[in-house]
């Protein structure tokens, strides 16, 4: 089971993360499967943070090829899991074999089950008001012990009634639904303000669980097909992101590979 090891950072060394990672399309991604992603979890909450958990699929991995302060973000989290299977296929191109696929609504779930085991507090905060509370309802029949919830709509002017939020409800674990790289900008500002010892951006978990939004079935997504099931759901939306960007994903795996044969090369 991997462990959080300590690194320097800030002068300071304290746990970061489980070691060793992964490099994928220039990006680092912790080698684990759901179950030792808790277990690393679980150790950064008893860490105390503040810590922050991002997931990467292709979209996201275009994202920060094109965004060097989205890439410094992803770079400087705790705990980074393979959401796509994409990734997964691409870490095994490119000589960085990934255990498995880590969804992050999987990954949210199985938080919320170690949260009622432990007594974690939980705050949700993104989607719609109905789909939040609707999330929370389902949270707290759980077991979870749910400090808090609000939407994810907000501007500016009201960032800081927010955060102020979230950290007078002294959470443990903040559960973020809101697109990326908002949400990852969002943490970039704020995090050390909102009291929390991880931050876990969900995307759209909270509409899955809620029932506004299906899963595809286990096939799909053991097969790597989630990505269609999406498609169909909402096609307006997710057109251009999976026809521009996994095309661009593929290319962008296809010169990592290039490099790595090329320096294979030079030193043979």
């Amino acid at each position: 089971m991997s462990t959080p090891e300590p690194l320097e950072h800030g002068g300071s060394t304290r746990p970061t993360g489980p070691r060793p990672r992964v490099t994928v399309c220039g990006l680092p991604v912790h080698p684990l499967t759901l179950e030792e992603s808790v277990a690393a979890a679980e150790a950064l909450i008893a860490d105390g943070g503040p810590h922050q958990h991002v997931v990467l699929n292709a979209a996201k991995i275009v994202q920060a090829h094109d965004d060097p302060e989205l890439a410094r973000i992803i770079r400087s989290c705790s705990l980074v899991n393979a959401d796509g299977q994409s990734v997964v296929w691409a870490g095994r191109l490119l000589g960085s074999p990934l255990p498995e696929r880590v969804a992050g609504i999987d990954f949210m779930l199985a938080l919320w089950r170690s949260a009622a085991r432990h007594g974690y507090r939980v705050y949700l905060l993104g989607a719609e008001t109905s789909v939040v509370q609707e999330t929370a309802r389902i949270a707290a029949d759980q077991g979870v012990d749910v400090v808090g919830y609000r939407d994810g709509y907000w501007d500016e002017t009201q960032e800081p009634q927010v955060v102020a939020a979230v950290r007078e409800a002294r959470p443990d674990i903040l559960f973020l639904a809101v697109p990326s790289p908002r949400k990852e900008y969002f943490l970039a500002r704020t995090q050390k303000d909102l009291g929390c010892a991880l931050v876990v951006g969900v995307g759209g978990s909270f509409d899955v669980v809620a029932g506004l939004r299906s899963r595809a079935p286990r096939w799909m997504r053991q097969a790597g097909l989630e990505w269609f099931h999406r498609l169909i759901q909402e096609p307006r939306r997710m057109f251009l992101r999976y026809a521009v960007g996994n095309t661009r994903f593929v290319a962008l795996t296809a010169a990592y590979k290039a490099r790595l044969l090329t320096g294979r090369s030079r030193d043979a």
